[in-house]
């Protein structure tokens, strides 16, 4: 079974108290950066098992009166279309689905920032589209010498010149569909223009990881630099914390860095700089909210595991080089694992090899281990879940949850009104199919019951998958790594 290892009850009520706390210290207003995932933090999830994905909301939710809300995003990144890896959509297309999310809890949107703006055409495009909506937009420019010109930055040619966005509330959570999108310098340009309006306002930073009171090579606080290879993101001590604390606080290299050129442009705002260290910004409690450390290390160790994979598909698609694979697997190393800390790894190759065709493994909370073969009724993933569903139903593994003459009709509709050259199955449509049977047999009925129990387990592809198939086992809440092969030698893969 997974170990609980995080009381996420206490997490929101800590997190609330103490953002409440810093919005007082303030004199009555916060801005506030949230890094991280807000909505869909899948990787806390996966390395403190027991929180929840959408525990920052959660953790808004009882601020919602004094809160609302600025999504910031770069305009480099619409312009070279950048994907944000865990859903799959565009970061312009995130920004209108962070701003659905947000209207649908009541969550007040202030606008949308576009950082770095100097007349690229797809974000005009971008900003006539969100103007169409109805949707406030304001921009923000280049400051030259950037960030270490400080009289530059903190004048009226350089915050000065962005757009200044009217908030209301005494919390302003600025968020973005991923890293790199100016969080912190949207909130510094907002302090900038509220000085000079005679408004009180403070920053602060939200981020779960890495968590400043767990040790520097804990496993929870090296799955964030697995998580962050790409972004060169190193954890360390941070030394401005130790001096001014004489304890040691774990933060990353790039806060540790700018912390200096973060604190002159307070005191060139301000007169003083409120805060000591890059760590003293933060408001994270996470780390008070672990209540099974044993747990905690397992499922950190199993996410640097899978990263390991995901950088090695990443690589094999040109999206990483082999620094990245290297830096990965020197943390592997740091913990003490290797990919056969998977344990599905082994299952899905061999199944593979005796086969000579793809195949797939899931572990089930229970321990067992189940496999799918490809055949020329399903591909491997989609086999592999029916598998899973039977041994969680006790349904007989020869009995045919889905039998020839309900698969066949769907495989002629792929060939022959489609277009499809293959006629395999896929998980997304052996469950549609499942679920129609589900109403006039009872026991694939029973499978389908057996659909929640799929959460939290870990699943391994012996070949890159099907990008639909993929999709299908993140959204039932498993954590599904591929080896860097594909199954057949095209250059061109869906």
């Amino acid at each position: 079974m997974r170990s609980i290892g995080f009381d996420n009850d206490k997490y929101i009520k800590l997190q609330s108290e103490k953002i409440q706390e810093r919005i007082s210290n303030f004199g009555g207003k916060l801005y506030m950066e949230f890094g991280g995932k807000l909505f869909d933090d899948y990787h806390a999830s996966r390395v403190l098992p027991g929180f929840c994905p959408d525990s920052k909301i959660k953790m808004l939710l009882n601020l919602k009166d004094d809160a609302e809300v600025i999504v910031t995003v770069s305009a480099t990144a619409i312009e070279q279309n950048k994907i944000r890896g865990d859903l799959g959509i565009t970061y312009d297309m995130d920004t209108l689905r962070l701003i659905d999310a947000f209207n649908e809890i009541g969550i007040a949107v202030g606008g949308v920032v576009i950082a770095q703006y100097t007349n690229q055409p797809s974000v005009d495009a971008f900003i006539k589209r969100l103007n169409n909506l109805g949707i406030k937009v304001y921009k923000h420019y280049p400051i030259e010498g950037y960030p270490t010109n400080i009289k530059k930055i903190v004048s009226d040619d350089g915050y000065g010149k962005n757009e200044y966005v009217e908030t209301t509330h005494s919390l302003v959570v600025v968020t973005a569909p991923g890293p790199g999108s100016g969080k912190m310098a949207t909130c510094l340009s907002q302090l900038y223009h509220d000085n000079k309006r005679g408004i009180k306002a403070g920053y602060a930073k939200f981020e779960t990881f890495p968590i400043w009171n767990l040790p520097l090579r804990h496993p929870v606080n090296m799955a964030y630099e697995a998580a962050t290879i790409d972004l060169n993101d190193v954890n360390m001590i941070d030394p401005f914390y130790l001096e001014a604390n004489g304890v040691t606080a774990v933060n990353y290299n790039r806060d540790i860095e700018i912390f200096p050129v973060l604190r002159a442009i307070f005191e060139k705002i301000y007169g003083e700089c409120p805060y000591k260290s890059p760590t003293d910004m933060g408001v994270n409690m996470a780390g008070y909210c672990i209540t099974d450390d044993e747990a905690v290390c397992y499922a950190a160790k199993m996410e640097i595991v899978r990263r390991y994979y995901d950088t090695l598909c990443r690589k094999r698609n040109g999206l990483a080089d082999s620094e990245e694979v290297y830096k990965a697997e020197l943390i592997m190393n740091q913990v003490n694992v290797d990919p056969s800390f998977r344990r599905v790894v082994a299952p899905a190759l061999e199944k593979s090899e005796q086969t000579g065709e793809p195949a797939a493994a899931i572990e089930l909370s229970d321990g067992s281990i189940v496999t799918g073969k490809t055949s020329k009724l399903m591909g491997a993933s989609a086999a592999c879940l029916l598998n899973a569903l039977k041994r969680l139903g006790n349904i007989d593994d020869d009995y045919l949850l889905l039998p020839v003459e309900v698969i066949e009709p769907i495989q002629k509709l792929k060939i022959e009104n489609l277009g499809n050259h293959n006629p395999r199955l896929h998980a997304d449509e052996i469950l549609i199919a499942l679920a129609i049977s589900a109403n006039t047999c009872e026991i694939a009925a029973k499978a389908m019951e057996q659909l929640p129990k799929l959460k939290g387990c870990q699943a391994h592809l012996s070949v890159i998958g099907a990008g639909v198939d993929s999709n299908v086992y993140r959204k039932l809440g498993m954590n599904l790594t591929t080896e860097p092969v594909y199954a057949t030698k095209k250059l061109y893969h869906k």
